[in-house]
């Protein structure tokens, strides 16, 4: 598929890193230090959401007074968890690296000190950052990427959205953007999108006079 759009938005984890081993290693310590029981645990879907969304699902009733000392817990562990717990995924470096600059911003649920810890580890240097602490309505709501589109400029409709999580991709449509979805997390039956790619490594892009050019669903060779 070709795409010309102003504006890539590129969620994180998931998309231009993975991260899920910390992520799983983290929340369970959490759920560990939290009382919570593993059945309840084990229902909460961890992907693509914000911490305190998942924190206000798990501490509930009169434990919800402790969900800013718990939301800075698991913030703290995560962190803590970066160095060696964050790689690559493929084709981030090789597609971020062909961008223009100023045409492409991180849109993603983690605190914005995660988001950039999780990104320097990464070695990745985003012109935008949205991140959790920038919105009040997190993914699969428009807000952030909407917020991220005004950042940078851009009308929502010239935007492609690259995400791999379905709240994501909603998220995304809800904006009227394109959306681009990366088998990388979820099976492709799940994933409702413009367009389904195993990963980054089946996308290449062109600076144009007026943006990039977008071919999307073809592996490139190495």
């Amino acid at each position: 598929m070709k795409i010309h759009a102003e504006a890539l938005l590129f969620d994180n984890d998931g998309t231009l890193v993975s991260s899920l081993e910390s992520v799983d290693r983290c929340w369970t310590r959490w759920a560990s230090e939290y009382g919570i029981a593993a059945e309840d645990f084990a229902r909460v879907e961890l992907h693509g959401r914000p911490a305190v969304e998942i924190i206000a699902e798990l501490l509930t009733g009169d434990r919800a007074a402790g969900i800013p000392q718990a939301l800075a817990r698991i913030e703290q562990l995560e962190v803590e968890d970066v160095p060696g717990g964050v790689e690559l995924l493929p084709g981030t470096k090789e597609l971020l690296s062909s961008l223009p600059e100023g045409r492409w911003a991180v849109v993603t649920s983690a605190t914005r000190p995660l988001a950039e810890a999780r990104l320097r580890e990464a070695g990745i240097d985003a012109p935008v950052v949205i991140a959790a602490d920038d919105i009040t309505r997190g993914k699969p709501d428009p807000e952030p990427y909407l917020l991220a589109a005004a950042r940078l400029g851009v009308d929502p409709a010239r935007c492609v959205v690259f995400e791999d999580a379905p709240a994501g991709l909603t998220a995304g449509r809800a904006a009227g953007m394109t959306t681009v979805a990366l088998a990388t997390t979820h099976d492709r039956g799940e994933l409702v999108a413009d367009v389904v790619v195993t990963d980054l490594s089946e996308v290449t892009a062109q600076a144009t006079a007026d943006g990039v050019a977008i071919t999307a669903g073809v592996r490139q060779s190495a």
